[in-house]
């Protein structure tokens, strides 16, 4: 195997947005990006109460995490995305959904939560990527 296998086995729900197994190939570089959140660089939080401006704003905080070792969007292979208690799921995903759309998804974890670690966030994005 020389590239990530991103599965949807028969007998599970075939959804376009995820995919329910991923396996990397030997050798190839793991990437973890930690909790990604709409604070800026001058770490002032972006978007206030807009939960698909914190959501666009924290993908291109991962984006720019993967950037900086030389990896993607499509090189994840597992996002983790939690949701403060109340947010507006249909406005969050959509304002991110075109930019993980791919033929072979990555797994999807996603969760609610009753509070983030930076006041105000509404919106938490992790990854876990890999580069063959």
């Amino acid at each position: 195997m020389t590239s990530i296998q991103r599965l949807r086995p028969e007998g599970l729900v075939s959804s376009p947005a995820f995919s329910h197994v991923a396996v990397v190939p030997p050798g190839a570089s793991t990437i973890y990006v930690g909790g990604q959140n709409s604070v800026g660089a001058d770490g002032v939080l972006v978007g206030g109460e807009d939960a698909a401006a914190q959501a666009s704003r924290a993908l291109a905080n991962a984006r720019t995490a993967l950037e900086a070792v030389g990896a993607t969007l499509d090189d994840v292979v597992q996002w983790t995305v939690l949701f403060v208690d109340g947010v507006d799921l249909a406005a969050a995903y959509g304002a991110i959904a075109s930019d993980l759309a791919s033929d072979e998804p990555p797994l999807v974890t996603s969760a609610r939560v009753t509070g983030l670690g930076v006041p105000g966030a509404l919106v938490e994005i992790g990854a876990v990527a890999a580069v063959i």
